[in-house]
């Protein structure tokens, strides 16, 4: 009897020993479906850090949300653009620079080099459409009040039966000289320093002003503004002085 007992336990033994090594096997596989750590992911290393503080529990996690007002100051100052060299346009740390800055924050596409070049195209368009009585085209470049004003100019020219002759010989300078900017509409002080040849003639043709022989220098100093927010790219003339 004991024999019996002593081989059928030995047997019973083995087949356990067995079981135990293929399950061990299976079990210490990767399969390769196995969730990753995130340290995997992202070249850590596979041991976990059991120093590593707990995470909190679910109830402390707060998840801030855009727009929210629970952003840290660190975090506001990231999302703002980073403070750019103007140049020649602006001083470091100058309003005008300061100004600057905050245009950009709301058109980042505003740039004050192209900005004096369409100055300098607008300008040499309103003072011939000006002289020609286009309407059109000075509707498209002024402000409704200096159109209005431009307008009265005109018809009261063709009342008169008068009429301007100019062309540019060149311009010489232009030149931002201060920048604002209330609310979301920016305003840019502009002079303009030019070369013209310009002469007012009445109906029979004799000059009553200017010389239409002589080159004389003409000094303006506009102001142009423009809804940042609008979809309408355009800058307007919204004043004018000399």
């Amino acid at each position: 009897m004991p024999e019996f007992f002593d081989i059928y336990t030995l047997i019973y033994l083995v087949i356990a020993v067995v079981v135990l090594l293929r399950l061990r096997r299976s079990l210490g596989q990767r399969t390769g479906n196995e969730k990753q750590h995130p340290q995997d992911r992202f070249g850590g290393s596979e041991k976990a850090d059991n120093s590593a503080t707990p995470e909190p529990a679910n109830d402390d996690k707060v998840v801030t949300l855009p727009g929210s007002g629970r952003r840290t100051a660190a975090a506001r100052n990231a999302a703002r653009p980073a403070a750019r060299d103007w140049g020649d346009f602006a001083k470091p740390r100058s309003n005008r620079a300061k100004t600057f800055n905050s245009i950009v924050e709301i058109d980042g596409n505003f740039d004050p080099a192209e900005f004096v070049q369409g100055a300098r195209a607008a300008y040499e368009m309103i003072v011939t459409g000006f002289a020609e009585g286009d309407r059109d085209t000075l509707q498209s470049l002024l402000s409704p009040e200096v159109y209005g004003e431009f307008l009265e100019a005109i018809s009261a020219r063709t009342k008169r039966e008068e009429r301007i002759e100019s062309s540019f010989v060149s311009i010489d300078k232009i030149d931002i000289k201060d920048a604002q900017l209330k609310g979301s509409t920016a305003h840019m002080v502009v002079s303009f320093v030019s070369q013209m040849i310009t002469a007012t003639l009445d109906k029979a043709g004799d000059v009553i002003d200017g010389d239409p022989n002589t080159v004389i220098q003409v000094n303006d100093v506009w102001t142009f503004a423009r809804d940042l927010n609008a979809s309408n790219p355009n800058w307007k003339l919204v004043a004018t002085g000399s």
